[in-house]
């Protein structure tokens, strides 16, 4: 099958347990709880994404043909060296798209495969590293990973109900919004109330890292 990636770029990692870390940014098209388009906002099920993941148009983002093509290109980011070699897979919903073949041919080319999903699709076997991000009035069908990463705060969500799901790591994530200040109090209280959960933050948009 075919690709629709949006972008494929070399970056760190900024959010969450593996923050810091070298890492490729595969940002597939496409997402199964809102369209991109601004006119479509206030009627999809996630109201405050701020990634453009509509079409093909970023760095290397392309139709690609194959499975191969998508980690060739990954690897050429990358470089010869490939230790440690290490790829997110976002979106948009990478999970539309995502499949067993793809998974393969990042791991031939020497990838530890990260996934940032919204949980409402089940992951497929041989994801290294899986980041669930439940989304309020969406239905949540993958509960294991190893981080659960709620951003923070969600009318419609009680974080203590995402307890008992089968994650290694719980972590609250300020929303990035127009009251930003008050997202960061709010996701702040939250975790010293609640030391189950761990505060992380979008440090690449601290950093000015892309």
């Amino acid at each position: 099958m075919s690709y629709a990636v949006k972008e494929m770029f070399l970056t760190l990692q900024g959010e969450g347990m593996q923050a810091g870390r070298k890492a490729v940014f595969l940002r597939f098209a496409g997402c199964n709880l809102w369209t991109g388009r601004e006119q479509d906002r206030a009627t999809a099920v996630c109201q405050f994404c701020d990634t453009d993941f509509v079409g093909t148009d970023g760095e290397n983002g392309a139709r690609y043909a194959d499975a191969e093509a998508v980690a060739a290109k990954a690897g050429e980011l990358w470089g010869d060296e490939r230790a440690q070699a290490y790829i997110v897979c976002t979106g948009g919903e990478p999970l539309l798209q995502l499949d067993a073949p793809l998974i393969d041919a990042l791991h031939a080319e020497g990838f530890e495969i990260a996934v940032e999903t919204n949980g409402t699709i089940v992951a497929p076997g041989g994801i290294d590293w899986l980041c669930v991000s439940p989304k309020a009035g969406s239905e949540v069908v993958q509960r294991s990973g190893d981080e659960l990463k709620l951003v923070w705060p969600q009318d419609g969500i009680d974080p203590a109900t995402f307890l008992d799901w089968d994650f290694r790591n719980f972590l609250i994530q300020p929303m990035d919004c127009e009251e930003a200040d008050a997202a960061r109090q709010a996701a702040i209280a939250y975790v010293r109330d609640h030391p189950e959960w761990r505060l992380t933050l979008q440090t690449h948009k601290m950093l000015g890292i892309p």
